[in-house]
């Protein structure tokens, strides 16, 4: 079972552009603009800055001087620069890895309301980076998150309740949150939903209700949910049994490495079920 760790830099320009005009705030923001900006105090305007030597944009990329912008403006408070402050001290980016500044930053940045960093502060709870391990606190952080929508926080919180960590376990309580996560694309929730509902677990066991979550998880590319698919298909359980489309799922999943799935296409060309009996295709 996945703990995602999402790391990622973001800066809501469409929130800058309407506080802003000026050149610093163009669709191609100007440079020197932006940096006078920003050595006059302005926080968006350092956020801006360091947003456009993290990524390239008009500047050479370099991770030093947008780390030192993006520490300006997260100084002065910003919630989005205190995230992405946290992330540079998570990834080593600009700076020396220190999971302990990211757990400070993100906290701040959390306890300002902000999903993704409330989300990044329960992985560190979670993996005991830069704190101890704390399931309750992780619990905590991504339940914040959750409740805003954050679909990986989601899926993670159904985690927890699933395995009783930091909480009681709780499969309804489980159920919940993958469906919420699920709902919104999430291939890891989907997948985990279609677990809940081939097994009854937290929810009347339903196999028509499973193939739908494995299918939707299955077409995102997730292997596990691929094979399920094709063990679906093969056994008849949801769906009328058809070998054909089991081997299909099967090979989508076995060509990403899945063995499980390796074994049981071998079977299936073996047998000739879905394929025309092909001993040299089973060896494979």
């Amino acid at each position: 079972m996945k703990i995602l760790q999402k790391i990622c830099f973001v800066l809501l320009l469409t929130t800058f552009s309407n506080v802003y005009g000026g050149s610093c705030w163009d669709e191609i923001p100007d440079i020197d603009d932006c940096r006078v900006r920003a050595k006059q105090g302005d926080y968006l305007s350092q956020a801006m800055l360091g947003s456009m030597y993290y990524n390239g944009l008009g500047v050479p990329q370099d991770y030093k001087e947008s780390f030192k912008w993006v520490r300006l403006a997260a100084e002065q408070g910003f919630s989005e620069s205190q995230y992405n402050l946290g992330n540079m001290y998570y990834n080593e980016l600009g700076v020396s890895q220190d999971y302990k500044e990211a757990v400070k930053w993100y906290t701040k940045s959390a306890e300002q309301g902000y999903s993704s960093a409330q989300f990044n502060l329960g992985n560190m709870y979670y993996n005991g980076q830069g704190v101890l391990q704390d399931y309750k606190e992780a619990v905590k952080w991504y339940t914040k998150s959750a409740e805003q929508g954050y679909s990986s926080a989601q899926y993670n919180l159904g985690n927890m309740y699933y395995n009783g960590q930091g909480v009681l376990q709780d499969y309804k309580e489980a159920v919940k949150w993958y469906t919420k996560s699920a709902e919104q694309g999430d291939s890891l929730a989907q997948y985990s939903l279609g677990n809940r509902y081939y097994k009854g677990q937290g929810v009347l066991q339903d196999y028509k209700e499973a193939v739908k979550w494995y299918t939707k998880s299955a077409e995102q590319g997730y292997s596990s949910a691929q094979y399920n698919l094709g063990l679906m298909y093969d056994n008849g359980q949801g769906v009328l049994q058809d070998y054909k489309e089991a081997v299909k799922w099967y090979t989508k999943s076995a060509e990403q490495g899945y063995s499980s799935a390796q074994f049981n296409l071998g079977n299936m060309y073996y047998n000739g079920q879905g394929v025309l009996q092909d001993y040299k295709e089973a060896v494979k």
